[in-house]
């Protein structure tokens, strides 16, 4: 299932083989969190743009349209018309950021949807049977994502919790996946390891799960409020902890920046919103660094967003013509920056790929890196 081609340094070169084709890594999981790309991106777009992975949210597609209406339609794959992995993450991140509006108990957790206010309760067994439904390639499993900062006591509570929930995920997938009118029988679990910026506890957790031969393992409850130098340390610490033969995901990172530095590290799974959000808002992602279209010195510029790229975007339009059109709120403004980020996300993967398997990871990074910061 996933086989490790090259390691150089920390840095990991490998394919995974799922039901649904294989995923070469490390990778960059793109976000549509209700089964969409933000920017009006379809899923033949992604297809052209080397996507090799959507990633869509649990708790946001069971509020709406409703597990139960995906599951009618043959699950995501067929509902939204993409035949490659994705990877559904458990809704624990959307539960916790309401927290005004929940309640955590052993059980689970009863919150009120952001939608209509209705109550939902969501546990492990629920988390597993919404994502059974979906049918998603990868699950994750369900978790705490404790606040940042948080006290020594609340944090191990908080780890002891995730990890008694992520072996009833365990059992209750095994269940899943043997029933018959079961989409995806062959659903892969991942689990979660979290401890905030306590290396000892992080540490101690990544071994407990360790022993549970999941199909991957992510680290959790980062990027949320520590320094990047917090991040980096934390995954110096964990990462030797966790199985080297499996996936490593760095869950909602981030910069290419980061990416850069977190794949030294031995990441080879990630995801992150920014490449969409800043592409709706006019912001750019080149080799030499980030370009604010928006600027009046762009309204006259001819130029690809960059020369280099041979993005659907960078192939036929000027900076001039989609600042016009950012100006004008035109939507196909947004939808053209954010394919254009998207495409350098995924070629940024493929180039890191390249220079693993050469064996000059590090002289790449430091290349890479240095030409991002210079723009």
């Amino acid at each position: 299932m996933y086989q490790l081609l090259n390691v150089d340094g920390r840095a990991k070169r490998a394919e995974v083989s799922t039901v649904h084709g294989k995923i070469q890594t490390p990778v960059f999981m793109n976000v549509g969190t209700a089964g969409a790309i933000k920017g009006a991106v379809s899923s033949q777009d992604l297809k052209e743009i080397k996507c090799q992975v959507e990633l869509s949210n649990t708790y946001h597609l069971h509020v709406r349209p409703g597990d139960d209406v995906i599951k009618k339609m043959g699950g995501l794959h067929k509902f939204m018309v993409w035949d490659r992995p994705i990877l559904t993450d458990s809704g624990g991140f959307q539960v916790f950021s309401l927290s005004g509006l929940r309640k955590i108990k052993e059980e689970g957790v009863h919150f009120s949807s952001h939608v209509d206010g209705r109550k939902i309760f969501m546990g492990p067994e629920e988390s597993m049977q919404i994502q059974s439904n979906i049918a998603s390639t990868i699950a994750m499993a369900f978790d705490e994502c404790p606040p940042y900062p948080a006290t020594r006591q609340y944090m191990q509570d908080s780890v002891d919790r995730t990890t008694r929930w992520l072996k009833r995920c365990q059992v209750e997938m095994k269940r899943l996946n043997g029933l018959e009118d079961t989409i995806n029988k062959e659903q892969m679990l991942f689990g979660i390891n979290q401890g905030g910026t306590y290396g000892d506890i992080r540490i101690e957790h990544a071994k407990v799960i360790s022993e549970l031969d999941l199909d991957g393992y992510a680290i959790g409850g980062l990027a949320v409020g520590e320094s990047h130098d917090e991040m980096y340390r934390i995954l110096e610490e964990v990462v030797p902890h966790l199985p080297q033969n499996k996936p490593t995901y760095l869950m909602g990172v981030g910069t290419p920046i980061n990416i850069l530095e977190s794949v030294e590290r031995g990441i080879d799974f990630f995801d992150c919103v920014y490449p969409a959000r800043n592409g709706r808002h006019g912001h750019v992602y080149t080799n030499a660094g980030k370009l604010n279209l928006l600027n009046a010195k762009f309204q006259l510029d001819g130029r690809p967003i960059d020369e280099a790229c041979q993005c659907p975007t960078c192939r036929q339009y000027s900076r001039a013509y989609i600042r016009h059109l950012l100006k004008a709120k035109e939507m196909l403004g947004m939808r053209l920056c954010v394919l254009h980020n998207l495409y350098f996300y995924n070629t940024l993967m493929e180039e890191i790929r390249d220079a693993i398997d050469a064996n000059r990871y590090s002289a790449f990074k430091e290349e890479k890196i240095e030409k991002m910061l210079a723009g």
